[in-house]
């Protein structure tokens, strides 16, 4: 299932939460000077270089807020862009052009930052046959557009929330009086509610390894904060045991390092939570 359809529910209510708080009871600039009969056209033209996100996004604004609107896409999402490239024109009512424009603009600036990162981090990766992982680390209220960003640029969506994953972290495993009592709660628990979750555990060093080894049901292993010597020796104990993920504080200057030790996964925050809007414009024509 792709991702849009995943989670449609979650990008509609974006949309309407977005156009809400944007255009309140009307857009007045437009109904001031507009008349509402006049049409226009505008294309959405690239002034920067990247991937380009939030294009399906867009179609799916322009049709909420007017759906006699016609868009026609000339570079699809995930497309290297640059300077000068049109990537689609969107033609219909003038007001209306007006009122989708600068939800498109924000969501597609701040998708096509995400896009670019992940793709330079998956070009990082080339070759090792580790895959990279988004985090929870994203913008309260929009992280559906965020991880279908990370999603465009070649990477992994990890968990979406709190609820379709169990993950125990330190103050989980220090909450709950060890990792050992923790995970056995946590299939205790999942028995008793006839859940069917994955269960990821975090390490912090490698007697944490071994100790988490010694239960079964563990889907994958979070290998947090090691460096690159630890994280082999982790990577050769848990061996086909289960998956193994790195993270903590990894960038593009250490996340090949990293690969090369042999984890399934890297996880990055550094996605989401640290890119720059790439610069997009949406111009009358």
């Amino acid at each position: 299932m792709i991702f849009k359809e995943q989670f449609q529910n979650e990008i509609d209510l974006i949309i309407a939460n977005a156009i809400r708080e944007d255009v309140g009871d009307g857009d007045h600039s437009s109904l001031a000077c507009i008349p509402d009969t006049a049409q226009g056209k505008a294309k959405l033209l690239v002034k920067d270089q990247g991937i380009i996100a939030g294009v399906e996004f867009a179609k799916q604004v322009f049709a909420y807020v007017d759906n006699d609107m016609t868009v026609e896409v000339l570079i699809e999402d995930g497309s290297p862009v640059k300077y000068g490239d049109i990537v689609f024109y969107v033609e219909g009512a003038s007001q209306s052009i007006l009122k989708a424009e600068r939800l498109v603009l924000n969501a597609m600036q701040r998708m096509s930052a995400i896009a670019t990162k992940t793709k330079k981090f998956m070009d990082l990766l080339e070759g090792t046959g580790t895959k990279i992982l988004d985090t929870r680390k994203t913008t309260p209220g929009i992280r559906a557009l965020e991880k279908w960003a990370v999603k465009i640029g070649g990477g992994e969506n990890h968990r979406f929330a709190l609820y379709d994953m169990i993950m125990l972290k330190d103050n989980h495993i220090d909450f709950a009086g060890g990792l050992t009592k923790a995970i056995n709660k946590t299939k205790a628990y999942l028995k008793e509610t006839n859940r069917d979750l994955k269960i990821i555990v975090e390490a912090r060093d490698l007697d944490e390894i071994k100790e988490i080894l010694e239960s079964d049901g563990v889907y994958r292993i979070l290998i947090d904060n090691f460096n690159y010597e630890d994280t082999r020796k982790a990577v050769k104990l848990i061996g086909d045991t289960c998956l193994t993920e790195s993270s903590g504080g990894i960038n593009e200057n250490t996340v090949r390092d990293y690969a090369l030790c042999g984890v399934d996964y890297i996880s990055s925050g550094a996605l989401t939570h640290s890119v720059y809007n790439l610069d997009l414009s949406l111009k009358a024509v």
